[in-house]
């Protein structure tokens, strides 16, 4: 029987010197968890904390306490922020920040941090007016579009943020982010910085029914579809990032249709060939506000095949080429910003390239991007 070493052994205190000096020698780190909160029509949420000097907001979440796991970190920081127990679907980035980073207030001193994001989901009205702040602590909250939700952020949060929702919107791996950037290949959503503009007056019913005949058709789009079921998005790169849009665009007087409008603007804008246009209904615009105030009209929603995907164009209208995305129809909803009646629209065009092309529904996957050089079409297997 072995009997047990003595502490005062020079071969115990040796070993415990030599474990204590590894421990010591290991890389410290702060630990963070934030979540990425959307309202039902994807806008994300942030909160304004009474310590920060700059006035800069945060995503919901906190510091990670000593023996704490993240994922419990980031649902305790939710409950006593927001006063809501919220379940996480996925961790959506992982970041590292180092030491020296100008985003750290001065005198911070901050052995460096690793921060997870996960995802807390979406909430519905009634979770949204249960919302309780810890007045001591935070001042208010607000639901904001990407664009606007970065410039409140400190410029490495926004990037941290834009790419944990991204990540969520285009059904990405895990974003790696060291310093606000990315770690290996970018995804398509943040290589052509794609924002979400929540856009109310498209947040309206699609009316199934005819068309009054007093109602002017000032606009048609449509939800093109390639032969696996998903629908190419356009997204025009501007000031406030590039803002994802189905194909089409407004009536012009040499236009005798809103079909021939269709053609014309998904030729023009994603070099599309598209048949079978098909009527999905319509939506009522009040005011025309983008007409120039040219009062109520109508804006025409249709689906069509795409039988034809040409190489890369500059749109003549702005001059500029789009990007050409290939998305899932519940995923274009998502990035086009048309809340729920946008994922209704999207659901009704599924079936009805189901029912009329039999194409099969697209589930989610990684948001591809059309090449440059255009694609060729064929039916799956």
């Amino acid at each position: 029987m072995n009997s047990p070493v003595s502490p005062s052994d020079p071969v115990a205190r040796s070993a415990a010197s030599s474990a204590a000096q590894y421990a010591a020698s290991r890389h410290a780190a702060w630990l963070g968890a934030a979540a990425i909160i959307t309202d039902e029509v994807g806008r994300i949420l942030l909160v304004r904390p009474t310590y920060r000097e700059d006035g800069s907001w945060l995503l919901p979440g906190g510091v990670v306490e000593a023996g704490e796991h993240p994922h419990i970190t980031c649902r305790r920081e939710i409950t006593e922020e927001l006063g809501l127990d919220l379940p996480l679907s996925g961790v959506l980035a992982v970041h590292s920040f180092s030491p020296h980073h100008p985003d750290l207030q001065p005198g911070t001193h901050c052995p460096g941090e690793v921060r997870f994001v996960f995802d807390a989901g979406t909430l519905t009205a009634e979770q949204v007016r249960a919302i309780r702040l810890p007045r001591e602590e935070l001042s208010e909250y607000g639901f904001l579009e990407t664009w606007d939700a970065a410039q409140r952020l400190r410029p490495a949060d926004g990037r941290i943020m834009l790419a944990a929702y991204r990540a969520r919107l285009g059904n990405t791996a895990t974003a790696h982010l060291a310093d606000g950037r990315h770690l290996f290949d970018v995804p398509v959503l943040d290589r052509r910085d794609i924002h979400v503009r929540y856009r109310p007056s498209w947040n309206s019913p699609l009316n199934r029914g005819p068309i009054p005949g007093r109602l002017p058709v000032r606009q048609a789009w449509a939800w093109c579809f390639v032969p696996d079921g998903r629908v190419v998005v356009v997204a025009d790169p501007g000031p406030r990032g590039s803002l994802p849009m189905l194909p089409g665009g407004a009536l012009e007087a040499t236009d005798a249709t809103p079909e021939a409008t269709l053609h014309r603007g998904a030729a023009e804008e994603a070099q599309l060939t598209l048949a079978d246009p098909v009527r999905l209904g319509w939506v009522l615009d009040k005011t025309g506000e983008v007409y120039g105030g040219k009062g109520p009209n109508v804006r025409l929603g249709l689906a069509a095949r795409v039988t034809g995907i040409g190489p890369a164009a500059v749109d003549p209208a702005t001059g500029r080429p789009f990007a050409r995305l290939l998305a899932a129809p519940a995923q274009a909803a998502a990035l086009l910003g048309w809340g729920p009646q946008g994922a209704r629209q999207a659901r009704l065009a599924a079936e009805t390239a189901r029912e009329r092309w039999a194409l099969s529904t697209a589930r989610a996957t990684a948001v591809e991007e059309i090449p440059a050089e255009g694609m060729r079409l064929s039916r799956p297997e």
